[in-house]
């Protein structure tokens, strides 16, 4: 058997402007994840460790240093990471973070979600316990761009079945997290005295929030405020003046929340 990739890579072009990620069925039956990458593909397990290991017989290091808190006395290990037990997790960080953008590009948002969750916890677990805080910093670098797909992927996930509030709520913590870390670990203002622009992911997850509005669905006294108020900008007073009167119509005769009727014949049903 060839072990020539070329084939492979022909029919699949690589284009740095565009993350390619595709499922296929491996010889064993099973699926796997493949991500076009400059120099070839990436091949990665769907579930558990992309790379499809075992360390330490845990499902993860994560998994494995995770557990180890929780039993240990007062949930705090006994011991530091040091730059060898780091660097395990520094390549299982990345491990993670290129199926977070395959898992992204294929629209598994739950996958996204899982994943981010992972790395998060991760970053957690060097911060608090790697023994040179530059290593440790190194890993919480990374909190910004985790933090921002996890918020992207769970409003993703609550908009595919229009819970357009709760997608909301997901971007809006994202936004005050990564609020609390900028202002905690950068400073305001560059040594000029000239602001310092806002962090791409705060700006990502800042757009995130219109397009959420743009795709809630609108009621129809929402529809009618929303042109009364640019009736009034643009000083068409009559317009206004009859868009008014119907928003005060629609509100008085609406019908009542939470009012219960009886269908001759048959059971109480909501309204």
């Amino acid at each position: 058997m060839s072990k020539d990739i070329s084939n492979l890579v022909s029919g699949w072009p690589y284009d740095p402007g565009e993350v390619r990620a595709r499922w296929i069925q491996a010889d064993d039956g099973t699926r796997k994840i493949q991500l076009r990458l400059d120099l070839g593909v990436f091949q990665m397990e769907p579930e558990g460790r992309p790379d499809g290991t075992r360390p330490r017989g845990a499902v993860s290091l994560c998994d494995f240093y995770v557990d180890a808190e929780r039993v240990a006395p007062g949930n705090v290990l006994p011991y530091k990471l040091d730059f060898d037990a780091c660097a395990e997790l520094q390549q299982e960080v990345m491990q993670y973070y290129y199926r977070i953008m395959a898992f992204y590009a294929l629209g598994d948002f739950k996958g996204v979600v899982r994943d981010c969750d992972h790395n998060l916890d991760l970053i957690d677990i060097v911060s608090e316990y790697a023994l040179d805080d530059e290593v440790a910093w190194q890993f919480m670098q990374l909190y910004p761009y985790m933090r921002m797909m996890h918020a992207r992927a769970g409003a993703e996930t609550s908009m595919e079945t229009a819970r357009f509030d709760d997608a909301e709520k997901a971007v809006r913590e994202g936004v005050k997290d990564l609020e609390g870390f900028f202002a905690e670990n950068y400073e305001p203002t560059n040594e000029d005295g000239s602001p310092v622009p806002p962090p791409p992911e705060l700006e990502t997850l800042r757009e995130l929030l219109e397009q959420i509005d743009k795709r809630r669905p609108r009621s129809e006294a929402e529809t009618l405020r929303e042109e009364l108020a640019r009736a009034v900008e643009l000083e068409n007073y009559e317009k206004a003046a009859f868009l008014r009167d119907q928003l005060k119509s629609l509100q008085g005769f609406g019908a009542r929340a939470g009012k219960k009727r009886s269908r001759p014949g048959g059971r109480e049903s909501s309204s």
